[in-house]
């Protein structure tokens, strides 16, 4: 099922809501207005109501029930007409108590001479009517023409009056009230739809600038950013997320670019040197004696590139969390003077003292640890002077172990020293690695990796003359 467009949906929305209000509103005020006619007329006719019995009280003996039709006065007609003069529309009818018209004015559908119009009125309180005649509807009321009042007893007179009015131009004043708010409700609705389109198109642009944005993007334009300025604070985070992501992106495509740079250039040196050696060795005879010696100067060169190959693979292993450093306790000094009986012939060789102090503890796998301190103590006899000494410090928290390897060397910038673990990452890029060096550039990034998977950090400090590498690792929180 596709989607609609989402501007669409939200200018719809707009629409509907606002025709629900204003038809809610509508009917509230239709049926206030009907209710403010309908009390109006009811004023009006009881007022008639009032001065019609009035006029009769003030003719008759208001102590008992009076024969209208005998005692009735014959000016009390032309009297009743002169007072309704102003109320054309006006119908008002008296009967005697058998129910038989005395006086009349107006024209009265036939149906007020069945039974259920014409009978006397008993009860005292007025009965509200509503009818239509000759296509034009009426509202009256029928009541006792005259209530008497003895001791506790109330009596009525005997008679009935009925009062109608013409309620004709409320109700076409209704249906055009009707057909207006009809019409103002579809105005609105339309009118809120193209607003709501324009506001949502309009609120939208950031989004299709977004998509706009990663539809243009390759490789060579992953610097670009999406501006925050004008943006609704709504969209704002998912503008911020996805520079983000670009930033990630271009940081991510950047180091793969170098490291594929770099692994190509670390492979082409060992890799020429075998062609080279190959190629002298076939130009022309040689005895077995000399092939052996061209085997072993490539053997260096494979051991080169086995070494290059494992280090990649730890490293991808380490990016997919494929590596689980294990849980055990590790005494980080028995480690330390371990390797230092390891090292120990390369250091005399260049004259250097190794010096170890302190003691520190954690949980860990030991393989691993063993290995990052290795590439430390390695990376600081290689960069140490001769007759100078690398020292290892050892240290432990309460929650924290920590190892400091430092030796005396040129101070590194501090824009340098986080790259420091970047794969082949060279401080100089001018300057070439030593063919004999081990590792091929990765011993600081295989650190970085071991330290992380243990839930620790790594950092590089330079000052006063001396270049230290800082390892702190959570004694309960390998992963």
């Amino acid at each position: 099922m596709r989607a609609g467009s989402l501007t669409a949906r939200l200018s719809l929305l707009f629409a509907l809501s606002t025709a629900a209000v204003l038809f809610a509103l509508g009917t509230t005020l239709e049926y206030a207005v009907e209710r403010h006619f309908r009390d109006m007329d009811r004023h009006d006719l009881t007022g008639k109501l009032a001065l019609v019995r009035e006029m009769v009280a003030s003719v008759v003996d208001g102590a008992a029930p009076v024969d209208l039709a005998a005692d009735l006065p014959a000016d009390l007609t032309a009297r009743l007409d002169a007072s309704l003069v102003g109320h054309p529309d006006l119908i008002v009818q008296l009967r005697d108590a058998d129910g038989a018209p005395l006086f009349t004015r107006g024209n009265l559908p036939a149906e007020t001479d069945s039974p259920g119009w014409s009978a006397p009125a008993r009860a005292s309180a007025a009965q509200w009517l509503q009818w239509q005649h000759d296509g034009r509807p009426f509202r009256g009321l029928r009541a006792p023409l005259h209530e008497v009042t003895k001791g506790t007893e109330t009596k009525t007179a005997a008679g009935s009056v009925l009062i109608g009015m013409d309620i004709g131009h409320h109700q076409a004043f209704m249906e055009v009230f009707r057909r207006i708010l009809a019409l103002t409700i579809l105005a609105a609705a339309s009118t809120a739809a193209v607003l709501g389109w324009a506001v949502t198109r309009a609120g939208l642009r950031p989004l299709r600038r977004m998509t706009a944005l990663a539809a243009a993007l390759d490789t060579e334009r992953l610097d670009a950013r999406l501006p925050r300025a004008g943006v609704p604070a709504e969209i704002q985070a998912l503008v911020d997320a996805f520079n983000s992501m670009l930033g990630r992106l271009d940081d991510s495509f950047r180091r793969l670019s170098e490291f594929s740079a770099d692994v190509a250039h670390e492979l082409r040196t060992p890799i020429a040197n075998l062609t080279l050696q190959a190629q002298i060795a076939l130009n022309e005879h040689r005895d077995a004696d000399a092939y052996r010696e061209v085997l072993y100067a490539g053997l260096d060169e494979y051991e080169r590139l086995t070494r290059l190959i494992n280090d990649m693979l730890y490293l991808a292993r380490a990016d997919r969390g494929l590596l689980r450093p294990a849980q055990e306790r590790v005494d980080l000094a028995v480690e330390i003077d371990a390797l230092f009986e390891f090292f120990d012939a390369w250091a005399e060789e260049r004259g250097i003292a190794l010096v170890l102090d302190g003691q520190a503890a954690t949980l860990g796998d030991a393989t691993m640890l063993r290995r990052a301190c290795a590439n430390l103590i390695a990376n600081a006899i290689r960069h140490t002077p001769a007759g100078a000494r690398v020292r290892v410090l050892l240290w432990q928290q309460a929650a924290q172990a920590g190892i400091a390897v430092e030796n005396p060397g040129p101070p590194i910038p501090s824009a340098q020293r986080a790259r420091l673990f970047e794969r082949f990452y060279r401080a100089d890029p001018a300057r070439q690695r030593d063919p004999g060096e081990a590792g091929a550039g990765l011993g600081l990034a295989i650190v970085k990796a071991i330290v992380e998977l243990h839930a620790g950090t790594v950092a590089a400090e330079s000052d006063d003359g001396v270049v230290r590498f800082v390892v702190r690792l959570p004694i309960c929180s390998a992963r």
